[in-house]
């Protein structure tokens, strides 16, 4: 009972910093603000003015081999990504578009 508390705490706590920290990107498994951000346009859900994802930058690839792969891979089931505009699903496809080998299990 109690870590099914705490995780719902840390829960609440990470999305109240998603809220408070606005538009601004959250720099998390070993990647900087900036990497997240230049990966952003390869994986933001698609809207009427953009149906298509853009492809990877080679400043998003760069940023993504420095990055706890598995640790990213934690968030594929998360209500985090969609809150900052991220397609799940295309997420998870990134790493192979930069030519890395995402985790097995992921």
């Amino acid at each position: 009972m109690m870590g099914r508390n705490f995780k719902l705490v840390f829960v609440l706590v990470v999305a109240m910093a998603v809220l408070l920290e606005g538009s601004r990107v959250l720099g998390l498994c070993n990647m900087s603000d900036e990497g997240l951000a230049s990966c952003k346009p390869a994986v933001a859900k698609a809207t009427p003015e953009k149906p298509n994802p853009e492809k990877p930058t080679p400043e998003c690839c760069e940023a993504l081999k420095g990055a706890d792969l598995k640790c990213l891979c934690g968030y594929k089931n998360s209500f985090i990504l969609p809150s900052l505009g991220i397609d799940p699903a295309l997420a998870m496809a990134l790493p192979a578009k930069c030519n890395l080998t995402p985790p097995a299990d992921c």
